[in-house]
């Protein structure tokens, strides 16, 4: 046994040697897409473009999601469009819900109050209110007083 393990080391001492080869190393390459970054107006597009051809309320509330899941306000044309688009698809809960997201993404109640101000004649054409008008509006059918309080009620946020 003995002998044999001399021999194998003799054996592989007696080998020429080999220079090996060093190998550069793989350049690692990212994979990913890259795109330009998307501009306002172009946003605005396409989301109205969007809420435009919706016709299911999937699509609709699909849409909705997408565009409020950017950190951005949409603008009032877009929040048209999604009113609209809710009101096509006959689902007034949602067509509430955007004014909603609206109130939640906006920084301050000015800013809300002008998106409501802006979108009146909308609401007024399409029967769409604010849902803390909708509450005081049931406040008052049910009581008959209304109260400033509930006609304007604080500031959530």
């Amino acid at each position: 046994m003995r002998s044999q393990l001399v021999s194998s080391v003799l054996r592989a001492s007696a080998r020429p040697t080999v220079a090996r080869t060093v190998l550069p190393p793989v350049l690692r390459t990212r994979n990913y897409s890259e795109h330009a970054a998307e501009t306002f107006e172009s946003f605005t597009a396409r989301y109205v473009e969007f809420f435009n051809q919706a016709e299911d309320i999937f699509e609709v509330q699909r849409g909705l999601n997408n565009c409020f899941a950017h950190d951005l306000v949409p603008a009032p044309s877009v929040v048209e469009a999604a009113v609209r688009a809710s009101r096509r698809v006959n689902d007034f809960a949602t067509a509430v819900r955007v004014f909603n997201g609206v109130k939640v993404k906006v920084e301050n109640k000015k800013q809300y109050q002008e998106y409501v101000e802006e979108l009146k004649g909308l609401r007024e054409e399409l029967g769409t209110f604010p849902s803390a008008l909708v509450s005081s509006l049931v406040v008052i059918l049910a009581v008959g007083i209304t109260l400033e309080e509930e006609l304007y009620p604080e500031w959530e946020k």
